[in-house]
């Protein structure tokens, strides 16, 4: 339909032109009598950048225009690509002057901007995802008047997707970077602290150069006022650029913990800054000073996104970083605190990186409603000088990947289009026939975040904590429904039925975690039949299988950030379901936990007997014990045998969630005198290289026993003193409790 509106719009620009002599003819009738021409000074970015205007202008008008340089040119029309420099160096310019165009920017990189913008805006080209373009076609190319000139004002502007990292060419399109730390020291980009002082190589024989916290030496964080330190990072950030003579930007930034140093002249210079940034300001001006061609990037990230009263050198680049924020909301309305940081630090630097987040890291292909707030967002960082915006997407595909890599990559270019003509601009444009469900998907789920406003719409969070809101079991049937008509709609075109099942898996991860928590009769795991015998719901086996098959089809292989693959998942569910219909004695008992458990599941231990399976999160069902151990009694009502017990552990490294270094199960007729039914090992200590994201379960096999109750003890690991997390409490987090 574009093509067809484009050519008739293009036929009538064709009538008009004869009628104004301003317009120039660029083609007609497959030639041309045009060249593009290239200035003296002609690098290979402006010559691919001609022969990218070269290539769309032929498949266009199927006109050919020779590539030529300009100062061997006596042919008077031309399309003259130049770097020109009166221009600022991210300006673009386009103009039509004395029978020609011209496109030009304030550099290289700028004159190719111009000429994707040239394309994409007065020739109607559009590139929604590599491969998957809409170009018009049309006899005739007619242009002009035309005197276009825009400076974008934020000039590095980054998408965190593979989408871009893997496709240059789309990158270009799209005005992007082709890598998430342009001109970066590729090995210290963020989160440096323990690169510079491996804790192996230092701690044992320097404590003193690590973390006080308490009364102890942690190798959490560096301490920043010991001279020592400061020595070894300069000596480390000079050998790292002696390394990468061509890298400009090296990051001294703290670890990815709150763990900071709080010794006595620690804790005096930040109590005199006025936050824990003080320190670190202070450090990194001093590594700065050492090398003042070069930048050093730093972080302003949670503890030390408030800013201090001391002024970053010249040549420090402040990382600003937006993790904590809800979502469901702009920032500016939902984290005012961050809009505060972001102010005060724009009074002491101009050079201010922000680092925004867009996805939930923990459930890649969740509905995460937060599209809405793309724009006020970029709109709040331009507004307050942030040149440089990194937006950290998942990388790896996610929930709606295309959308929301097209939509980001446009705002960060223009802040201020229209949104919603941008989102209709997308989904008609790469969804074709099925785009309007999607789009009435996206408006959809969007109003029913907004009818909760207290929720919490979290980057670290579940779908699980939409049950009751945004994903409640009528609004995941409608949501299903659009997805099955956007299908219907284009069932004879398997390229567009892909594309819109890679949309819908959010929907049906949202559905299949709704059945692991048997909410509904249809959102369950099992189902009984008239004799009471249960069986694996159909219904969601075959979901199950759908949604593996897409994620294998179209290589989307994570599922979190914390390497949990689509594969285990898969296999962990099909292991959840055969637990689902397994008998057992224990379904819907009382349980009593003697030891207190703490935030997640409502703290309510009969999530352990409910018949609901914890997924890969932590929200997702599970009942957690922070710091000390897991005692819990299963009552099964009266005296019965059993010969086997089976219980699931979860572990999440990175957020303090690991097995229980032992788990004992113990039974007793009178809920006093308890006999050891055996205890078992964690079969995975934990170490360094410890799977990130896993399920275990414990299960045991004895001689058959009569008992009514049964106790399940699982001892905390702890928090050994090499985890970024040293000093905190770690957690126990249980599910289901099997018993036959």
């Amino acid at each position: 339909m574009f093509k067809k509106i484009f050519a008739l719009a293009v036929g009538l620009t064709l009538c008009l032109s004869a009628c104004n002599e301003n317009r120039i003819k660029l083609a007609s009738n497959g030639s041309s009598d045009y060249v593009i021409a290239l200035s003296n000074n002609n690098s290979e970015v402006l010559r691919k950048s001609a022969e990218v205007l070269q290539k769309y202008l032929q498949k266009i008008s199927g006109a050919q225009l020779d590539i030529v340089d300009a100062g061997t040119q006596t042919q008077e029309k031309m399309i003259l690509l130049t770097r020109n420099e009166d221009l600022e160096a991210h300006q673009i310019q386009i103009q039509t002057q004395n029978g020609n165009l011209h496109i030009s920017g304030g550099t290289d990189a700028a004159t190719k901007n111009a000429v994707y913008e040239f394309l994409e805006v007065y020739l109607g080209c559009k590139w929604y995802a590599p491969d998957v373009e809409d170009i018009p076609t049309s006899k005739s190319i007619v242009v002009g008047p035309l005197n276009h000139s825009y400076t974008p004002e934020i000039t590095t502007r980054t998408v965190h997707s593979r989408l871009f990292y893997e496709n240059h060419e789309f990158a270009d399109q799209q005005k992007v970077t082709y890598e998430a730390f342009p001109t970066y020291v590729p090995s210290a980009r963020v989160h440096t602290f323990h690169k510079f002082m491996p804790e192996e190589v230092f701690y044992r024989s320097n404590p003193e150069y690590y973390a006080l916290r308490g009364d102890k030496r942690l190798p959490t964080q560096l301490c920043l006022t010991n001279p020592d330190v400061l020595e070894i990072v300069k000596d480390s950030v000079g050998a790292l650029f002696e390394r990468h003579p061509n890298a400009t930007v090296l990051s001294v930034s703290q670890d990815d913990n709150q763990q900071y140093c709080q010794c006595p002249n620690c804790k005096a210079v930040d109590e005199a800054e006025g936050s824990p940034a003080g320190t670190m300001i202070q450090f990194v001006n001093k590594v700065a000073e050492a090398y003042p061609e070069k930048t050093i990037s730093t972080l302003a990230y949670q503890h030390t996104r408030k800013p201090p009263k001391s002024k970053p050198k010249a040549n420090v680049l402040i990382t600003l970083c937006s993790i904590e924020c809800d979502r469901s909301a702009p920032i500016a309305e939902k984290c005012q605190d961050f809009a505060n940081d972001l102010i005060g630090w724009g009074k002491l630097t101009d050079n201010i990186r922000i680092w925004d987040y867009t996805t939930q890291f923990t459930n890649f292909l969740a509905p995460f409603p937060n599209i809405q707030t793309l724009q006020p967002n970029v709109q709040l960082f331009r507004d307050n000088n942030a040149q440089w915006v990194f937006e950290q997407h998942s990388n790896n595909p996610s929930e709606l990947f295309e959308l929301r890599s097209y939509v980001t990559a446009k705002l960060l270019w223009n802040p201020d289009l229209n949104f919603d003509e941008l989102l209709t601009e997308f989904t008609d444009g790469y969804y074709h026939e099925a785009g309007p469900f999607i789009k009435q998907y996206v408006d959809s789920i969007h109003e029913e975040l907004k009818k909760v406003p207290d929720f919490f719409l979290f980057l670290y969070g579940d779908p699980s904590e939409a049950f009751n809101s945004y994903l409640n079991p009528e609004l995941l049937q409608s949501y299903t429904d659009l997805f099955d008509a956007a299908e219907s709609t284009v069932s004879d075109k398997p390229e567009l039925v892909n594309r819109v099942k890679m949309a819908r898996m959010s929907v049906d991860y949202a559905v299949l975690e709704a059945s692991r928590k048997n909410l509904t009769d249809k959102l369950s795991l099992t189902i009984t039949d008239d004799n009471g015998l249960e069986s694996i719901n159909p219904t969601v086996a075959t979901l199950l299988d759908n949604f593996s098959n897409t994620a294998k089809e179209n290589n989307i292989t994570l599922m979190n950030e914390m390497g949990f693959t689509v594969s285990e998942y898969g296999a962990n569910y099909v292991s959840a379901l055969e637990m689902a219909k397994k008998p057992n004695k224990a379904k819907g008992k009382n349980v009593v936990s003697l030891t207190q458990p703490k935030k997640y599941a409502n703290e309510d231990p009969m999530v352990l007997t409910d018949g609901a399976l914890g997924g890969s999160s932590f929200y997702a069902n599970w009942l957690g014990y922070e710091g000390n151990n897991m005692e819990v009694v299963v009552d099964l009502g009266k005296v019965q045998p059993i010969n086997n017990i089976s219980m699931a552990f979860l572990q999440v490294t990175n957020h303090v969630v690991f097995f229980p270094s032992q788990v004992t199960y113990a039974g007793s007729v009178d809920n006093e005198n308890f006999v050891s039914l055996g205890t078992l090992k964690n079969p995975k200590p934990l170490t360094k290289t410890s799977k990130v994201n896993d399920i275990q379960y414990f299960n045991l096999d004895f001689e058959p026993s009569t008992y009514r109750y049964i106790k399940v003890t699982a001892l905390n690991k702890g928090t050994p003193y090499w985890h970024h997390a040293a000093g905190l409490p770690s957690w126990v987090f249980a599910d289901e409790i099997i018993i036959d």
